[in-house]
């Protein structure tokens, strides 16, 4: 147990901003894909008032609403670093990348019902399409968004995993007189967990496939509508892309909510700790949670009840070498009557 003293104040023991996920890669690459977005957005708005082209003009805002979503993604990096080390942020910013994840899900989600919708107006009725414009303006989009696939796609399903860890010790313990006798203790510790999802720049990643996938669906019809006379596959692929799309938007809502609804990551994890704790000495846990901060960062909370309690680093140091994580509080209950029930050993007051 560790003594604070002047030279050692006990703020040392706060980690308010070191459990904010930095996401500098992330951020990095989203801003470059961002730019060439952009870019080529300004390019064909500009290109199509120019030329008259109807096509390179809707193609244009089409692009500009994928700014506008991958920007989205730019912004949760911005204010996950800058509010990092915010006292407002009690386990720091991660939770941000899940929310801009969940937002960017729902978006995609409206894309694809509108290409739905879109693709079953022009199969009732067919409209006109003009192949010469709408080949080379697809063909181009497809090479964009191949380009920003590159660019995401090195990171989209890795989180911080580095390895090593760092605790502080602080711990105390009291007795009461209530028949039996409780002891517990408090201890911190914090490192980098196992691999997590980035959810902001998995939902970038979608937007740049999806963007991909109708390009590549765009060519083929559009190829076999002007050479082969089929006007209407270009409806057909739209359908299809919208319904393709919808099943990406609703795994990336799904995955996303789960950190902001405080869902286990994952039961092994749980498991590992139970298992360790429970084959010291005579410990049973009377309550565990195990929650996601940020991508690949854990924050967990344990009390356990023991007739000969240790000193809770020696729990804190079990713990961490089977499932590091980045939060760990540690209780411990002393109560020789617990093997009749953990019931009898509520935390005291």
């Amino acid at each position: 147990m560790a003594a604070c003293d002047d030279a050692h104040p006990v703020t040392d023991h706060a980690h308010h901003g070191d459990l904010a996920v930095s996401g500098r890669r992330g951020e990095r690459r989203t801003a470059w894909v961002v730019a060439i977005t952009a870019a080529t957005m300004i390019a064909e708005l500009v290109a199509g008032h120019l030329t008259g082209s109807l096509a390179l003009t809707a193609d244009g805002w089409h692009m500009a609403s994928h700014a506008g979503a991958l920007g989205l993604a730019l912004g949760a990096y911005w204010f996950a670093r800058t509010r990092a080390a915010s006292h407002r942020f009690t386990f720091g910013t991660g939770k941000v990348y899940a929310l801009a994840g969940f937002t960017s899900g729902v978006l995609l989600l409206l894309v694809a019902g509108w290409m739905a919708i879109e693709a079953v107006l022009r199969l009732s009725e067919r409209a006109e399409v003009h192949y010469g414009e709408a080949i080379p303006i697809a063909v181009a989009g497809l090479v964009i968004n191949l380009v920003c696939a590159v660019i995401l796609g090195g990171e989209h399903d890795h989180g911080h995993g580095e390895a090593g860890e760092h605790d502080h010790d602080h711990g105390h313990g009291h007795g009461h007189a209530h028949g039996h006798g409780h002891g517990h203790g408090h201890g911190h510790g914090h490192g980098h967990g196992e691999n997590g999802t980035d959810h902001n720049l998995r939902a970038a990643y979608l937007h740049v496939l999806a963007d991909a996938l109708t390009s590549v669906l765009a060519i083929g019809a559009l190829v076999a509508g002007k050479y082969l006379g089929l006007w209407y596959l270009d409806a057909a692929v739209g359908l299809l892309g919208g319904l393709v799309i919808g099943r990406w938007a609703l795994g990336l809502c799904r995955t996303a909510a789960s950190p902001l609804l405080d869902v286990v990551p994952a039961g092994s994890l749980a498991r590992s700790i139970e298992t360790t704790l429970e084959k010291i000495d005579d410990v049973r846990i009377a309550d565990l949670h195990v929650w996601e901060l940020a991508p690949g960062r854990r924050g967990c909370i344990v009390s356990l009840v023991t007739a000969s309690p240790r000193e809770v680093q020696y729990y804190r140091a079990a713990i961490l070498k089977a499932a590091p994580l980045a939060h760990l509080t540690v209780e411990v209950h002393r109560c020789d009557r617990h093997a009749a029930g953990l019931d009898q050993a509520a935390p005291a007051s």
